[in-house]
């Protein structure tokens, strides 16, 4: 298993209850936490189904630091929100290296 696979793995829980929670919060000013949310749960998915292997992310990657400025935390949101953006840049480290 890949270091991406088992970091995904790892902070599925976490990363789950945190984008859902960022929508609710924060998703009236800021509407691309929405796509925040969809592209995880599509990164989900396909480290699910990619078992061992890594998955084919290039596509939400790239989608993820066009519509997070590269992860860029905005200056009025919590915690939770910004502790998304640090853990999704982690992985988009990860699955690069």
């Amino acid at each position: 298993m890949t270091k991406f696979n088992e970091y995904i793995n790892t902070n599925a829980e976490k990363l789950d209850l945190y984008t859902t929670a960022i929508t609710r919060a924060h998703g009236k000013n800021h509407p691309e936490a929405f796509d925040v949310r969809d592209i995880y749960v599509r990164i989900q998915d396909k480290t699910q189904t990619a078992g061992e292997e890594q998955p084919d992310l290039k596509a939400e990657f790239t989608t993820l630091r066009e519509i997070s400025d590269n992860y860029t935390i905005p200056d009025d949101v919590c915690e939770t929100y910004a502790a998304v953006y640090t853990m999704l840049k982690e992985a988009d480290s990860l699955y690069l290296s």
